[in-house]
């Protein structure tokens, strides 16, 4: 299984994980900061996302494969220890290495996480429905599905748009498919209790989007209240959400590494 990677720059090594339908870009959403400031930037597309394979089984998507691909994805480039900087899948895989594999983990940066252990597995019937819609009718049947269940007018097109361009990306939609059914059923940790055993510099990104209710402010603060030590980050209140703001994660994954002492 071949994955697609970039990596870029010089100086502490610092990993990005992306999201479910999303790639490697959609971490820093392509901003340059990191590479240009005195960090080693790693960032691939997961498997079955991006230019990347497909995994070699359709229900190889859980995040003990996820966490298993940054280590060899690390090992690969040579990284003994990194910053690990996710978004909402990728934010679940970078704790899931850092609580099974501390030694490889400087520091951690938790965008926008969902996964409430409380909760899961939660409505699984919306990840249904955009895997049906997905794999039996492609993008614009996605598109089509997530209208559907809502979209606020006021950023609709906007927000289209940025679902066109992710799921374009995609050499494999079907991998993409199996992804949406399989990541939602599986646990990257089992209890909050288990966020305590963390040790690393820890910043957690959440935000007051309130057109993605997948994403709610008050699972990011949980994630800052239970991780020792961890610092919570969020937009003031009207602006535009921080985890959209490239640059802006760019700065904040750079505290998390110059903290970490790399």
């Amino acid at each position: 299984m071949r994955l697609f990677t970039v990596r870029a720059g010089e100086g502490r090594p610092v990993v990005l994980l992306h999201g479910l339908t999303a790639t490697h870009r959609y971490v820093v959403m392509g901003s340059r900061a990191l590479e240009r400031s005195g960090h080693d930037v790693l960032a691939y597309d997961a498997r079955g996302h991006g230019e990347s394979d497909p995994a070699p089984r359709p229900d190889a998507y859980t995040y003990e494969d996820l966490a298993g691909d940054v280590i060899d994805q690390m090992d690969a480039a040579g990284m003994e220890r990194a910053v690990l900087a996710g978004a909402s899948m990728g934010a679940h895989t970078a704790v899931r290495v850092a609580l099974r594999h501390p030694e490889r983990v400087a520091g951690l940066v938790v965008i926008t996480p969902a996964y409430d252990p409380d909760a899961w597995p939660g409505d699984l019937s919306v990840w249904d429905g955009r895997e049906r819609a997905l794999r039996d009718g492609g993008m614009e049947a996605f598109i089509k599905h997530e209208i559907a269940l809502g979209l606020p007018e006021e950023r609709r097109e906007t927000l289209i748009t940025v679902m066109r361009q992710r799921l374009s990306a995609h050499r494999h939609p079907d991998a993409v498919a199996d992804a949406l059914h399989h990541v939602p059923r599986s646990r990257p940790f089992e209890s909050w209790a288990d966020l305590r055993a963390l040790s690393v510099p820890t910043t957690v990104i959440a935000d007051r989007d309130d057109y993605d209710p997948g994403h709610p402010l008050a699972v990011g603060e949980r994630y800052a209240a239970e991780i020792p030590g961890a610092e919570l980050v969020v937009e003031e209140p009207g602006q535009s959400p921080l985890a959209w703001q490239g640059a802006q994660v760019s700065k904040v994954i750079a505290r998390v590494a110059e903290e970490a002492n790399l």
